[in-house]
């Protein structure tokens, strides 16, 4: 299986670059964050995408995340308690719990991102205790660790507090591994995010916001867990994750 997350900043933006990384990756899932429309409002071209079934789950102008499933036309979408501002959808896909997740940034209102980090653990939580296989998605919106911060970057900003990486770390303890630092262990420089300015991308000044994690049996048939850098024009690169059968 193969999966793909990708924080757009904006869906109707990039609405080529998303079908061009379909055309060029084929997922099975896909998972889109910060799509910032409603439904009505984006291009067919995206809600009638050949070969997919989905939700967009979006408002204008803000937020919104979207789950496309390969030949799942009549999948079961569902949205969790701690679902605020169109910021989680998940569906069961070859019997796989997947997410995609847009966790709040927490600069205008930190204790809902709080709220909902720890809402997130306790559904992990749930889900290892009914042994359904778990995939989460999306820009979670904490640096885990130091190491996923550019030294330049570091910094005690939202992002990178010892609360949110506590939690992120308790998330991890409900039976998840992170599959990019799982099979990447010694990158130093593996970043997913970079503001927009002074060519920060271009230079690898950026952090590690954008995560697969998966249950651990899961985890352990990963094969790929890749940052597409290159790709794109919005301030996150896709992450594309693959899973052998």
């Amino acid at each position: 299986m193969k999966l793909i997350t990708w924080n757009v900043n904006g869906a109707r933006a990039r609405e080529a670059q998303i079908l061009e990384l379909v055309a060029r990756e084929a997922p099975d899932v896909l998972c889109l964050q910060e799509i910032k429309a409603a439904p009505e409002q984006l291009p067919e071209s995206l809600t009638g995408l050949a070969g997919y079934g989905g939700i967009w789950h979006g408002q204008k102008g803000y937020s919104g995340v979207a789950l496309l499933v390969k030949g799942e036309a009549s999948v079961s979408f569902q949205h969790p308690a701690y679902d605020l501002e169109s910021r989680a959808v998940s569906a069961v896909v070859s019997g796989i719990e997947v997410a995609s997740l847009y966790v709040p940034n927490g600069g205008k209102d930190y204790p809902a991102k709080i709220a909902f980090l720890t809402a997130l653990a306790g559904h992990a939580r749930e889900a290892a205790a009914a042994g359904r296989p778990l995939v989460l998605l999306g820009d979670l919106n904490v640096a885990h660790t130091e190491r996923d911060v550019h030294p330049k970057e570091r910094k005690a900003v939202i992002g990178q507090l010892p609360e949110e990486r506590n939690l992120f770390s308790a998330l991890l303890a409900e039976g998840l591994v992170d599959v990019g630092r799982a099979l990447d262990p010694d990158n130093d420089a593996l970043y997913t995010w970079w503001a927009p300015w002074r060519q920060m991308r271009e230079r690898n000044i950026g952090w590690r916001l954008d995560y697969a994690l998966a249950s651990t049996d899961l985890a352990a048939k990963a094969k790929r867990c890749e940052v597409l850098k290159a790709f794109g024009t919005s301030d996150h690169a896709p992450v594309v994750v693959e899973l052998e059968p």
